[in-house]
Parts: structure tokens; C-alpha cells; sequence
């Protein structure tokens, strides 16, 4: 074999692995023309939380930012598990404080209960510090996030979020599920 013709096998075989690599997790989502259904049951379990897990208590503030989270979330019409994503998100950010301008301590121009910053784009200081608006520019930024329903919820707040501590928000998945719960009906 030549030089010329094993230079160009091997790289063939190289971009055959670089994709199956990058395209191995995309496609595994990819459902097949010809799948069967494994089992004719819906099952809605959710991811289980990963790692160490904080709580808070919550006053009649942060309670009253959690419905406005769950309204906004059915309001645009997704499910649970987008209002769970949305709370631990802004218990991270702001522990569901409807955050100003914090001086000093402020992290560049971040506002609100997910510190969304105007200079940004996601909205007016005045915008940013409405609850429904604010989640919803979350939630809007979620939607665009592929598989976010089936990612962890680290990964899908911080694609959203672009935080400093992408790890962060997935200490607060099982409060803002227990949040969810009690909350979501009511």
C-alpha cells in the first residue's frame, strides 16, 4: 500500500471515529425508523438528584417567588420538570430573593432571582426584577437547550445560566422538586 493510500485509509478512519465520538451522544437519543416500544407503559421518573444535596427554609417571599416560578412554567405551557430546573436555578442564584442592585457585592449587573444581567440582554433592571418575567426569559432560554427534559439539572441550568460554578445548581434539585410537589396543584 502506499504512503499516499494509507494516509488517506487512516484518516478516514480517524473522522469515522471523531464521529461516532461527538455524534455517539446525539444519536443516542436519535430513535430508530423501525424501533419497537420496549414497554407500553409511560414512565415519568425523573433524573435522581446528583451529588450532596442543601436546603433552605423559605419565607413568605421565597414561597411566593416559587408560585410565580410554577405559574410562569405552566403559563408557558411546560411541565414539572421545567419548573424544577427553574427553582433550583434561582436557588442557587439568589436563594428565590427577588435580588436589586447589590452595591458592591453585586455580581457585575445581575438582578433578580436567577442574577440575570441587563447588560446581557436579558431584559430591563425593571423586567429582570418581575418574577414572571424573569422566569420566563429563563424558561425561554431553556426551551432552546436540546434534550433539556432528560439532561441532569446542572447541565441544563448551566447552559442556560453560563455560571461560574456550573456544578452549583445541582445541589438544590430535591428541594425545588419537594417545592414542585407541593406546589404545582395548588
Amino acid at each position: 500500500m502506499t504512503t499516499i493510500m494509507r494516509k488517506s485509509v487512516l484518516s478516514v478512519a480517524g473522522l469515522a471515529f471523531a464521529g461516532g465520538v461527538f455524534a455517539g451522544p446525539i444519536a443516542a437519543h436519535a430513535n430508530p425508523v423501525d424501533a419497537k416500544p420496549v414497554a407500553t407503559a409511560v414512565q415519568s421518573a425523573a433524573p435522581k438528584p446528583q451529588g450532596e444535596q442543601s436546603r433552605i427554609d423559605l419565607n413568605g417571599e421565597q414561597t411566593a417567588n416559587v408560585k410565580a416560578i410554577i405559574a410562569a412554567t405552566k403559563k408557558a405551557g411546560l411541565p414539572e420538570r421545567a419548573a424544577v430546573i427553574s427553582i433550583a436555578t434561582s436557588l442557587q442564584e439568589s436563594k428565590l430573593e427577588n435580588l436589586g442592585h447589590l452595591g458592591d457585592m453585586n455580581d457585575h449587573d445581575s438582578l433578580g432571582l436567577f442574577q440575570q444581567r441587563p447588560s446581557s440582554g436579558w431584559g430591563t433592571p425593571e423586567q429582570i426584577t418581575d418574577p414572571a418575567y424573569s422566569t420566563t426569559a429563563f424558561l425561554k432560554g431553556l426551551k432552546q437547550v436540546d434534550g433539556w427534559q432528560d439532561m441532569p439539572l446542572t447541565d441544563a441550568a448551566q447552559t442556560v445560566q453560563v455560571s461560574a460554578y456550573p456544578d452549583a445548581y445541582a445541589q438544590w434539585e430535591q428541594q425545588a422538586t419537594d417545592l414542585v410537589g407541593q406546589y404545582w396543584n395548588s
